[in-house]
């Protein structure tokens, strides 16, 4: 086994075996979000975890993971190592091996879906699904007409339109999630003087579009964030084909080939992988979190903007 394997497998048997006395049905900790980020030191009560397998069951399961083709299995044995996997993305010394223990995320639909259910309950798990497009993106929209006028916001509100034919736009899901970009642009933090981000350059950090036939091996050896973003291929902008959560250079395919689904996954993203929000997009997830998913909701840190448009996009006509 070389050095680098051994650097990644040897804090999750270490874990395996610490834990081979515990009972399999121990309360799990939920790690929340604190100041716009998720925090490795906050703990809160959580769902209790019942059949998770440790010590030589663990070490089984995990042989069965990675070598399964049955993907009910695969998920079966994920669920069941949830509580150490837990563990090991809190590790500041493991979380970035995640992937490389549990290299299923990268060809087994569904595994972001289910740890974050089981840290956050199936009804939080749901809330994005069915709020946003029945709620959320019409207030949005209608809210977004208070920005000022730009090529690039007027090119937006352009997909609400379905007489304007666009080559180049986004559909009406993606445009209403950069609106809202838009109206949460990103602030300077501390007393650092930083230089202003305009909010189209910061939408690069959550999500970029390339076309169909590029190599996606290509494409992530020059990827330059560590923080998750919506990978979108397709022939045009408006009609994807393909869905993938980036992190760490690497691409978790979305199953779901629809960009609400594929946002919800990449939101979730950073509660399973334990990832702070890019710092550019704080204030933007912060809304989503509290507002939308009902995340912590009084106990995260929001700026005044969050807390204003919030009350605007919930008031009554």
């Amino acid at each position: 086994m070389s050095r680098n394997i051994t650097m990644i497998l040897r804090p999750i048997l270490a874990i395996l075996l610490g834990d081979s006395r515990l009972s399999n049905a121990i309360p799990m900790m939920v790690y929340v979000c604190v100041r716009g980020q998720i925090s490795r030191t906050t703990r809160r009560e959580s769902l209790l975890v019942g059949g998770q397998l440790f010590g030589g069951e663990g070490r089984e399961a995990l042989s069965v993971i990675r070598h399964s083709t049955d993907k009910s299995v695969v998920k079966e044995k994920m669920r069941a190592t949830f509580e150490y996997r837990q563990k090991l993305v809190h590790d500041p010394d493991a979380t970035s091996s995640v992937l490389d223990v549990f290299p299923r995320f990268l060809d087994t639909p569904g595994l972001i879906d289910q740890d974050f259910s089981m840290m956050l309950g199936d009804d939080v798990s749901e809330r994005f699904l069915t709020q946003w497009p029945s709620y959320f993106k019409e207030k949005v929209m209608a809210e977004s007409k208070s920005l000022p006028s730009s090529p690039c916001v007027e090119e937006l509100r352009a997909s609400f339109d379905p007489e304007l034919t666009d080559d180049y736009g986004w559909d009406s899901d993606v445009a209403a999630l950069l609106l809202l970009l838009h109206l949460l642009p990103p602030t300077s933090r501390g007393h650092k003087k930083t230089a202003k981000i305009s909010s189209t350059l910061v939408a690069t950090h959550l999500l970029r579009f390339v076309k169909e036939g590029v190599s996606l091996t290509t494409f992530l050896e020059k990827v330059d964030t560590r923080q998750p973003f919506l990978l979108c291929i397709g022939e045009q902008r408006k009609n994807i084909q393909r869905f993938f959560i980036v992190v760490d250079h690497k691409a978790i395919p979305c199953d779901d080939p629809t960009s609400v689904a594929a946002f919800d996954r990449l939101f979730k993203a950073h509660f399973v992988f334990s990832l702070s929000y890019n710092e550019a997009l704080s204030s933007f997830y912060t809304f989503i979190q509290t507002t939308i998913y009902n995340i912590d909701v009084g106990n995260t840190k929001e700026s005044p903007r969050v807390k204003e448009l919030r009350a605007r996009l919930l008031r009554e006509p």
